[in-house]
């Protein structure tokens, strides 16, 4: 009789009968991945790139502290101009809400922001919110954000609220800047509505005058917008800075355009000094409530079209 025949040795993992054998070790079965997943074990998500490590980053950031410095420091300088300025001060029927700057701190206040408002103001929220994603990509390191992995939409997420909110503290932070520099300089007192030199108590002032803050901060909406979607499709934070400022320089040459009639009003310019008619003894809040309604619409177009050319872009730097 001979030996039985030895079965032949497995070389594909298979076993002697034509089934798969067990791959089982040891330690527990064999996984594709590190959790049901396939993700490494303890990532998740909504942990990636947090809001405080954001807000750091950015207030490291020199251009962050510039710029907060020249919104501190220019109603001091506003100040000085005034008190050692050869122009003497207005009368208190001028038309003119220069001349009834210094009529105390509230008047005061009122001028810093109307004179800042078309352009400083405008350059800051330029700056914080179109220097988000293109900083990162001159720097080559959106790509390893991306890698991390950040989820792209999250990535823009952080970023946006990260610059909205430095972009509400600069607004917020001249106009308080300049009432407390007026109320030291000139004085707490009632303020006096130009051209008709009426008087109101600043008691009754206040309340409005936390809803111009906040109306200026909505006007500028449209700002932040362009610059973060312009923002998502370069490399150069000043392109995307340029392109914003640009944007309200075209505006407002095309807002003294009479001819154009009541197409002015859909210009996101058009509405940003509605603010002084809530000063007025009796406020007439309409163009307020208009230049709302453009500047959210706007914002609420731009930050779509932002999100969904990034979810396309090719990130390559």
């Amino acid at each position: 009789m001979s030996p039985a025949k030895r079965p032949a040795p497995d070389l594909t993992g298979q076993a002697p009968g034509g089934g798969r054998a067990a791959a089982v070790s040891q330690d527990g079965p064999d996984r594709r991945g590190d959790d049901a997943g396939g993700r490494a074990p303890g990532y998740a998500p909504g942990r990636t790139l947090p809001l405080r490590v954001e807000f750091v980053r950015q207030l490291r950031r020199r251009r962050t502290m510039a710029m907060f410095g020249v919104l501190l420091a220019l109603p001091w300088v506003l100040v000085v101009a005034f008190q050692f300025g050869p122009a003497g001060r207005g009368g208190q029927g001028s038309l003119r809400l220069s001349d009834l700057a210094t009529a105390g701190g509230l008047n005061f206040a009122a001028f810093a922001l109307s004179v800042s408002a078309n352009f400083l103001l405008v350059v800051a929220v330029a700056l914080f919110c179109g220097d988000t994603v293109a900083s990162e990509a001159s720097w080559s390191s959106l790509r390893y954000l991306l890698a991390a992995p950040v989820p792209r939409d999250r990535l823009l997420r952080q970023k946006l609220v990260v610059a909205l909110a430095y972009s509400a503290a600069a607004v917020t932070v001249l106009p308080l800047m300049a009432l407390l520099a007026g109320t030291l300089a000139f004085g707490w007192n009632d303020i006096t509505v130009p051209g008709t030199g009426e008087v109101i108590p600043a008691a009754d002032v206040l309340p409005k005058f936390a809803v111009v803050i906040g109306y200026a901060l909505v006007s500028q909406l449209v700002v932040a917008a362009v610059a973060f979607l312009l923002s998502v499709g370069t490399d150069s934070p000043l392109g995307a800075v340029g392109g914003a400022v640009g944007l309200v320089i075209v505006s407002s040459i095309l807002q003294a355009v009479e001819a154009l009639g009541s197409l002015r009003e859909f210009l996101p310019t058009f509405w940003n000094a509605a603010w002084l008619d809530a000063l007025a003894p009796e406020p007439d809040y309409s163009g307020m409530v208009k230049g709302v309604a453009v500047s959210v619409t706007y914002s609420v177009v731009l930050v779509a079209l932002a999100f969904r050319r990034f979810r396309r872009r090719d990130v390559v730097s």
